[in-house]
């Protein structure tokens, strides 16, 4: 059996269905901390840019008061718009990148831009990537990888995504082969890879020393073939519950936890589950059934409450 003791359990707000630095369809921060700190999680993301209290001294004593520790951050970035875009995220990485290393966490999550509205899924631009922003995407990621680890200690992990120009694992692979090593890796999100008919464990034995960091999100396959089906935009999918709890979605777990397992190293494995907009009682028992979910599989640490 695969040892699971280097996989350390956690969640993000995006599982309590935040998208968004504000907005009154969400939760707010301190509900959110007090709620994943009841189910027992002990490792949290950030969430949107500006979601969790920006004064690192208020959020350490936020977090230390009810035992959290934060393990990455999360911004979006259209790299392959070029030079303008590049340093406009060198700013905005910087800013989280600062804050991550003042409370200790060491990763910061590059979610490339998407080509459709978060909230109304419109299209904002085109769906192909024509070689000269594949080179912008490339280079600028590896150069904003640089900056921010010279600058914040913080190392940057790619996330791909759904309605994103590297969504698909073709693009996944070539993403990674065109990509410094020394530099840049992977957030590997199970769900986005799934969504896109991609094989997650393949990714993993395929680029052993690329995924450092893990979301792990399940995703309904009949929802997915109707979203898939009517070209859907995420936003829509995700409403219709296209990412759902990991006993009824794909990949089937089990085998991923056996793969990232293997890889002998500790790795952060992030529960996300998308839930923009919902009612705000329902993330809470979503997030605890979850958690025992994940527990049931052989990985943690969950606590018992009081924690």
């Amino acid at each position: 059996m695969t040892d699971l003791s280097n996989l350390r359990l956690g969640t993000a707000p995006d599982s309590w269905g935040v998208w968004f630095a504000s907005d009154p369809h969400q939760v707010t921060w301190d509900v959110y901390l007090d709620e994943i700190a009841r189910v027992g999680y002990v490792y949290t993301e950030l969430g949107p840019q500006g979601f969790m209290p920006q004064d690192p001294e208020q959020l350490k004593d936020e977090l230390a008061s009810r035992g959290l520790t934060v393990v990455g951050g999360t911004v979006f970035a259209g790299l392959h718009r070029g030079a303008e875009a590049l340093d406009e995220a060198k700013v905005s990485f910087g800013r989280e990148a600062k804050l991550l290393a003042a409370v200790g966490a060491e990763y910061l999550v590059h979610l490339p831009e998407q080509y459709t509205d978060m909230r109304t899924g419109e299209a904002t631009e085109g769906a192909d990537i024509d070689p000269e922003q594949w080179k912008n995407l490339v280079t600028g990621t590896n150069e904003l990888a640089t900056f921010i680890y010279e600058s914040y200690g913080v190392k940057l992990v790619f996330h791909p995504h759904v309605d994103t120009h590297v969504d698909t694992q073709p693009r996944i692979e070539r993403f990674l082969s065109d990509t410094d090593p020394s530099l840049v890796n992977l957030c590997l999100d199970t769900g986005h890879i799934a969504y896109c008919e991609g094989d997650n464990i393949q990714i993993v034995e395929k680029f052993p020393e690329r995924v450092t960091y893990v979301h792990l999100k399940s995703v309904d396959p009949a929802v997915r073939a109707r979203a898939l089906a009517e070209n859907m935009p995420l936003s829509e999918a995700v409403k219709l519950g296209v990412m759902c709890e990991p006993p009824y979605g794909e990949p089937d777990m089990p085998p991923l936890l056996d793969a990232l397992g293997r890889l002998g190293r500790e790795t952060f494995c992030v529960i996300e589950q998308d839930l923009y907009p919902i009612e705000p009682d329902l993330p809470l028992p979503i997030g605890a059934r979850t958690a025992g979910y994940y527990v049931g599989c052989g990985i943690g640490p969950v606590r018992r409450w009081p924690y």
